[in-house]
């Protein structure tokens, strides 16, 4: 198996390009994952429970929820574990993946089918493992505290610890998204002013939109994934991801700017710096998408308001035409 390094603690194995699709859902799992997971603080590693352990013959797929697995026998399905390690002493016919662990083959086990690590390593001693040679390897080593904790709780993604960590993230978010609001907002005056405009007349109009523009974009990824060849199902949803991440780039500087306009009419009427308004619309959103609980349903709405923002970009305002002049 040939095998390719894509960053410092990513790497890819693979010998079929059928596979590519896996590699898509599995970043789009990592940077989800790695996002939610950066709200929390980093802890000391809380410890494995004792490991379940696998023994004789399986027939179906085990899991391990919270809890590392040993499998001693043979599992004829494959193996997963969320928030704990995956050891193969015997032998798996089927994938092998560990979120917030590490998958472990020794010496004389075998792995029949796909190993994907996300948060961990994938450990195989020296020698080079029992493996089927059109198996394919996906890894993300990194942030293996918080994905563990994430898994075994993941409830704590609702209620964010008050920490220096978490309030430097923040205020990190914060900077970052003051540059590249500063900095579309200067390359597209007109076009960021057009769409703050169309925000705040037809508000509900660009949220159904949306609304309806993410269902179509999600049902026609699953069906291109679900009916179209593998690597034209990747293609559709990598542009679909591009879309998602253009939509929410431009949207929020939006929602952003008539935030900050809002808040200046309300509160400091006297203010004229579009640099402070864009200051403060960025710092009330990213206040608002840290509170504990209804985070989750911040995000959802500004996600929906920025692709319908992104969906309308073109759109006129007004419903009759106007007349030419002297007309």
């Amino acid at each position: 198996m040939a095998a390719a390094t894509i960053a410092p603690s990513i790497q890819i194995t693979s010998s079929a390009p059928q596979t590519f699709w896996k590699l898509f859902v599995a970043t789009a799992a990592v940077f989800i994952l790695v996002a939610a997971a950066s709200a929390q603080p980093a802890s000391e590693h809380p410890g494995d429970p004792q490991a379940r352990v696998i023994d004789g013959v399986s027939n179906t797929t085990v899991f391990g929820m919270g809890q590392s697995i040993r499998i001693t026998g043979t599992v004829k399905e494959g193996a997963i574990a969320f928030g704990g390690d995956v050891i193969v002493e015997g032998s798996v016919d089927g994938d092998v993946a560990a979120i917030g662990g590490s998958v472990i083959q020794r010496e004389n086990a075998r792995i029949g089918g796909d190993v994907i690590v996300l948060g961990g390593i994938y450990h195989h001693g020296k020698a080079a493992p029992d493996r089927d040679p059109k198996s394919v390897t996906i890894m993300y080593a990194g942030y293996e505290d918080q994905l563990r904790q994430v898994m075994r709780d993941p409830f704590s993604l609702l209620h964010p610890q008050l920490s220096a960590v978490f309030l430097g993230t923040r205020f990190l978010a914060v900077l970052i998204w003051f540059v590249i609001s500063i900095a579309l907002v200067a390359v597209m005056p007109n076009t960021i002013g057009r769409a703050v405009t169309r925000l705040q007349l037809t508000s509900v109009r660009v949220a159904l939109i949306g609304f309806l523009g993410s269902v179509a974009i999600t049902a026609g990824v699953i069906g291109s994934l679900w009916v179209l060849p593998e690597i034209i199902g990747a293609a559709v949803s990598l542009m679909a991801l591009l879309l998602a991440v253009v939509a929410t780039v431009f949207g929020r500087v939006v929602i952003f700017a008539a935030t900050g306009q809002w808040l200046q009419r309300r509160l400091l009427p006297r203010l004229r710096s579009e640099s402070v308004i864009l200051l403060i619309g960025v710092t009330f959103w990213i206040i608002l998408s840290s509170l504990p609980y209804i985070w989750p349903f911040v995000q959802a709405g500004l996600l929906v308001a920025s692709l319908g923002l992104a969906l309308t970009a073109r759109y006129r305002m007004g419903w009759k035409k106007t007349k030419p002049a002297g007309a």
